[in-house]
């Protein structure tokens, strides 16, 4: 199925000594140029571009992931085969103290081997220095409490997709005017990729301990091309990120990964299975990080009885974690163009009876490249099934703008209610049975918070990287508690406590929230209350500023006087335990500022021999930027804007 759509191209980089932003609220339809984004300013852009030249057919930079728990880091990388791979670690810097690693290594791409390592007994609260070949030293640190824990969930980077010359067939990829538009394409995807990382991890206070990934790592299809190594520049896009050497991802696997054995040969995910396998990126895989169960499902494999039997599993050997999210690349409960198509929601109906009964908290999704949050659903379970192209001509018809040069987010709507078409109203029978309107659980906590809920939320990321958007569909689901698409990256914060996850989502451009925050509450209990007061009551007014002090004691206070009150109601302990907890977290220490409070920020990362970081992209972490974006809109109104149609790829 395809759909038309369109994305404004601004000429306004010629007119300005400095690429600004074009929009001050939202980046252009169909793709984000990142050139003309706020962290493109003061010449990052251009030292990127030069840096990119470098750096672009370098197939050797290093992916970690999370291990099985958090006592465990798994690595994996690429080599010369001619050269003795090689992985040394310690704790002091100079690793004057280290010891060599275990490596596993298997034949990769023609001329490469994929190398894997795993870190084991890993102390908590240290910083770990480690050395891969003969590349730079890099370090990661481990937390030292994981009882609570951050972690960032982005969706669909898919490098290279803003790619107008997308290869559809073997010829396409001999193009000259492919591979360079190829080069282009991941330079730009892989800049903004890198800016929502460093945004999402600032946002965090640098404690988020992993990212999440719902999928599409890359864009080249290896089917389509007959040819794997195509896509392994977009996997050098994907991973140089210099955050990234600090950071692991546990990565989901999407329709743009699924039949390129590339991503097993740079991923290292803990504990992969053979249930769910498609036999060539792997099965399902888990891991455990304090109370959170992770189940990563590869649901490009369509053996729901290997995935219920994956998960059962991994369930009951687990059953000592609180909480239990789930993975899937498709968004089977989201809101923007695939989230209709009968395939997304035949998935739908065969996954959900199996979360549920499994006590699931959270499913996390990406695909539609649009953000949505699922009301607390249960019970939305059917037995109705459709072929997978059963109404792609409504589905087409219903989105598409034609000859409109009017830039959208939302899909139109062309088939109307009262259309006496028998098709277009068997198509809107569809559609509104599958609002699931009776799967939406009534929350009498209030509409940003659930507790004690029977019911499961769904996450649908939006695009991490900007390279690809999708329009949400023009009639919102019962289903939907809140959505947005402004073309613009997008990252979430998911916070995690013994009695709570909180969810925060972010807009990457200005790091301005996109919805309110929400937050699943598990039974809080007086007992439970109290040991998180005990712990308040560490904290010393001396090492933090006044005004954080002061909202940290006022939630004190009030959970004090809340647990003191036997008959205090389950809402009421919740509530206290939430703003306790969000109290401590946003405690500011005091710091004393150095004479010369400069930080070089080096967000994109070189390999190989004695390379420095001579030039990596310089990121805007702050607001200072925005004061230019009035300039740019008065520029704006005096120049035409070049409208140009875009068309979806839809890749199944």
């Amino acid at each position: 199925m395809k759909k038309k759509n369109l994305f404004v191209s601004a000429l306004v980089a010629t007119l300005l000594t400095q690429p600004i932003s074009v929009f001050a609220s939202a980046a252009m339809d169909g793709k984000t140029d990142a050139s003309t984004t706020p962290a493109a300013l003061n010449g990052a852009w251009e030292k990127w571009t030069q840096q990119w030249s470098k750096i672009e057919n370098d197939w050797t930079y290093v992916s970690l992931s999370p291990g099985k728990d958090e006592t465990e880091m798994n690595f994996a990388w690429y080599s010369h085969e001619s050269q003795s791979a090689t992985f040394k670690y310690g704790l002091k810097a100079d690793l004057s103290d280290s010891q060599n690693a275990k490596i596993s290594s298997t034949p990769a791409q023609v001329g490469y081997q994929s190398n894997k390592v795993t870190l084991t007994n890993l102390k908590a609260g240290k910083t770990y220095y480690y050395q891969v070949n003969d590349k730079e030293i890099a370090h990661f640190t481990t937390d030292d409490d994981f009882s609570d824990f951050s972690f960032i969930f982005v969706g669909d980077p898919q490098i290279g997709s803003s790619n107008e010359e997308k290869a559809k067939k073997p010829e396409d990829i001999i193009k000259p005017s492919f591979l360079t538009a190829q080069s282009e394409a991941v330079r730009n995807d892989s800049f903004n990729w890198n800016n929502t990382l460093n945004k999402a991890f600032t946002k965090s206070h640098k404690q988020a301990r992993f990212v999440l990934s719902a999928g599409d790592q890359i864009q080249t299809n290896a089917k389509k091309v007959k040819n794997q190594t195509i896509s392994e520049k977009e996997y050098t896009g994907y991973l140089c990120p210099e955050i990234l050497q600090s950071l692991p991802v546990a990565t989901t696997v999407g329709n743009h990964d699924a039949d390129n054995p590339n991503y097993t040969y740079h991923f290292n995910p803990s504990q992969m299975s053979e249930l769910g396998s498609n036999d060539i990126v792997g099965g399902d895989y888990y891991y455990t990080y304090g109370d959170a169960l992770f189940i990563m499902l590869n649901t490009q494999d369509t053996n729901i009885n290997e995935h219920k039997q994956f998960i059962e599993q991994t369930v009951k050997n687990n059953s000592d974690c609180k909480w239990r999210i789930v993975t899937l690349h498709q968004d089977i409960y989201g809101s923007a163009e695939h989230s209709n198509e009968p395939e997304i929601t035949n998935l739908r109906y065969q996954l959900t009876p199996i979360l549920e009964e499994n006590d699931i908290d959270v499913v996390l999704t990406g695909h539609d490249h649009a953000y949505s949050r699922s009301q607390m659903l249960k019970g939305g379970q059917k037995t109705n099934h459709y072929t997978d192209d059963e109404f792609d001509k409504q589905l087409e018809k219903d989105i598409d703008v034609k000859d409109s040069t009017q830039s959208l987010t939302v899909a139109p709507g062309n088939i109307k209610d009262d259309t006496t078409n028998p098709d277009e109203q068997a198509y809107l029978a569809y559609l509104k049975s599958i609002m699931d309107d009776e799967a939406v659980e009534a929350m009498s906590s209030g509409k940003n918070m659930a507790v004690d809920s029977k019911g499961i939320l769904y996450l649908t990321a939006g695009s991490s990287s900007g390279s690809k958007y999708y329009d949400l569909v023009p009639r919102q689901q019962t289903y939907i508690a809140n959505r947005w698409q402004e073309d613009v990256p997008t990252y979430t914060l998911i916070d995690v406590t013994e009695t709570t996850l909180t969810f925060n989502t972010y807009r990457s451009d200005n790091d301005e929230k996109i919805d309110s925050e929400f937050t699943i509450v598990k039974s809080v209990s007086h007992q439970e209350l109290s040991d998180l007061i005990n712990k308040a009551k560490t904290y010393q007014q001396k090492d933090y500023t006044k005004e954080s002090f002061t909202r940290f004691n006022q939630a004190l206070q009030g959970a004090n006087k809340v647990n003191e009150n036997k008959a205090s109601t389950s809402q009421e302990l919740a509530n206290a335990y939430k703003a306790l907890n969000d109290a401590i977290k946003s405690l500011v220490k005091k710091t004393i500022q150095p004479e010369n409070n400069t930080t070089p920020n080096t967000p994109i990362h070189q390999t190989g021999q004695n390379q420095k970081n001579e030039l990596t992209q310089s990121v805007q972490t702050d607001d200072q930027t925005s004061i230019l974006f009035p300039i740019t809109l008065i520029i704006l109104s005096g120049f035409g804007l070049m409208i140009f149609k875009r068309k979806k790829l839809l890749n199944k």
